[in-house]
């Protein structure tokens, strides 16, 4: 069986030319689980797509090197469902499949089983794009299932599935016999699944890549990687300061030097001549110590998580009401999905609504934000599952194409533009992609800026479809302590496991007979 190679590659973004990954090489060996990190737009999942087709990337970036894996089949699940795949219906999706038809029902109905969906749904003429989020990821994975791969490209295959399917899945990945080349912001799936690590880094404002390859668990590549960088600093920081130190000594030879030159006599011609030595060695001594300046110890260089903060404006009351929810039926169309919904909230509470794929969860949310747009007493942000839908409809709105600037921009006055470039500048945008269209955005560079957008409106109730999903697992800790940290209150959907533990005070479990409170310590 051959295997999956990588030779000096090397990829160059065609609009603004910054390199987003240089000479890279690695060979993804039988039964490995790789899994690639970094910040958001770093080019992980442009480094899936150039492996599974050129063709998906041709449009916006050049590359050269070696990409090879001579006669493997590839099983690709994409990070966002292409347009077209949309329209289609489950059946005509998966029958382009000839795999499809050779299967009996009973080896359909084990995959259907294994993926936790009815066998009917493989035959349903509904069209993808009505399902939901979780149920998208299971068809592409049953699609690429009866393909029967060699080798497993999966870019985000975690982004809304239930908990009971990612706990499938983090199995599915761990026991897979195929190696796995896989994109993650779960750090939980990735600490139980990733054997092999590829971290990408994007240093000096994006200017220079680099990538780092570590056969660990992700875990110890943390721990060692901080322990490393805390180690370096400490060196360095001590020669920085023991070079100090010597050239205060050298600066304080030196002017008594040149101030001896400046006040012998001319009639000591011979102890000029020792002060001219004696200036020669002390220029040689600084030529030395330059030297050594060059070959210090550098401070380490990492690629910074974001850093932003969440405030309300008006913090809330601990005994405001916020939410009275009393819902008899949840529908979508004309699909009866729960009854008898129930939701009280006061005050500075965070929640979160957790409950299997396609039951309701983001019409719930919809539905509560219908009614806290309403009152003039809150101040409510909305965060939802599908960025594009907000975006296209601001643009519908503007008339035109925006840049993150303008997404942000209120009064468009010089000094709020400034303020919004700074802000966009502690997310870690570069100055050409705060000229880009927020439609040609990665999902993460996406979701910081509707995360920048709700910092700078100060609103005191935000309701968050998956708010984690698209920050890496670098960034998760950062944007979890400013959510925990905020003074007001989160409704919110996840499946982020870390989320629910670290922020929220409470979970409920939606089902067809409503809201039912949980027990965290069993949901996780």
């Amino acid at each position: 069986m051959g295997v999956l190679q990588i030779r000096n590659l090397s990829i160059v973004h065609k609009k603004d030319l910054h390199p987003m990954i240089k000479n890279f090489t690695y060979s993804l060996n039988p039964g490995e689980k790789a899994v690639l990190i970094g910040e958001e737009g770093n080019g992980k999942s442009t480094l899936l797509r150039l492996i599974y087709d050129s063709r998906l990337v041709e449009d916006y970036i050049e590359w050269e090197g070696e990409i090879s894996h001579p006669g493997l089949r590839l099983g690709y699940l994409p990070q966002e469902l292409p347009a077209v795949q949309k329209e289609q219906g489950v059946l005509e999706f998966l029958s382009e499949l000839p795999q499809f038809y050779e299967k009996t029902p009973k080896e359909l109905g084990q995959i259907a089983a294994e993926l936790g969906v009815p066998l009917e749904l493989f035959y349903s003429e509904q069209k993808l794009g009505t399902l939901s989020g979780g149920e998208k990821v299971k068809l592409q994975i049953a699609k690429i299932r009866l393909e029967e791969p060699d080798i497993l490209l999966l870019d985000e295959p975690s982004n809304d599935i239930d908990l009971e399917t990612l706990a499938w899945l983090e199995c599915f990945i761990r026991e897979s016999r195929e190696p796995v080349l896989f994109v993650s912001h779960d750090e939980l799936l990735i600490e139980r699944t990733a054997t092999v690590i590829l971290h990408l880094e994007q240093l000096r404002r994006k200017t220079v890549p680099r990538h780092t390859i570590a056969r660990m668990p992700y875990e110890q590549y943390i721990r060692e990687r901080q322990s490393r960088f805390a180690h370096q600093e400490q060196v360095a920081r001590k020669e920085r300061s023991d070079y100090e130190k010597q050239m205060e000594k050298f600066r304080q030879i030196q002017q008594k030097v040149e101030h001896q030159q400046s006040v012998i006599s001319r009639q000591n011609p011979a102890g000029g001549r020792l002060l001219k030595k004696k200036m020669h060695t002390v220029q040689s001594m600084g030529r030395r110590f330059e030297r050594e300046r060059e070959n210090m110890t550098g401070l380490p260089e990492e690629e910074e998580a974001i850093f932003s903060k969440l405030s309300a404006k008006e913090a809330l009351p601990n005994g405001k009401q916020v939410l009275q929810l009393e819902l008899p039926v949840l529908r979508q169309g004309d699909r009866i999905l729960a009854r008898d919904i129930r939701l009280q909230l006061r005050g500075a509470e965070k929640i979160c609504i957790v409950g299997k794929n396609g039951v309701g969860k983001t019409t719930l949310l919809k539905e509560i934000a219908g009614l806290l747009y309403k009152r003039p007493d809150l101040a409510v942000d909305y965060m939802p599952q599908d960025y594009d839908e907000l975006f296209a409809k601001r643009e519908q709105e503007s008339g035109k194409t925006l840049t993150p600037v303008e997404f942000l921009a209120k009064t468009w006055e010089k000094e709020e533009l400034t303020r919004i470039r700074t802000y966009l500048g502690s997310m870690k945008y570069t100055a050409e992609e705060m000229e880009h269209s927020v439609t040609e955005l990665s999902g993460g560079q996406k979701a910081k800026l509707l995360f920048l957008g709700m910092s700078m409106n100060g609103s005191n109730v935000l309701i968050l479809d998956e708010p984690t999903r698209n920050f890496s697992p670098l960034s998760g800790p950062v944007i979890r302590g400013i959510l925990k940290g905020f003074n007001g209150c989160i409704i919110s959907i996840s499946h982020d496991r870390k989320y629910i533990r670290e922020v929220c005070d409470r979970i409920y479990r939606l089902t067809e007979a409503g809201l039912e409170e949980a027990d965290l310590e069993k949901e996780l």
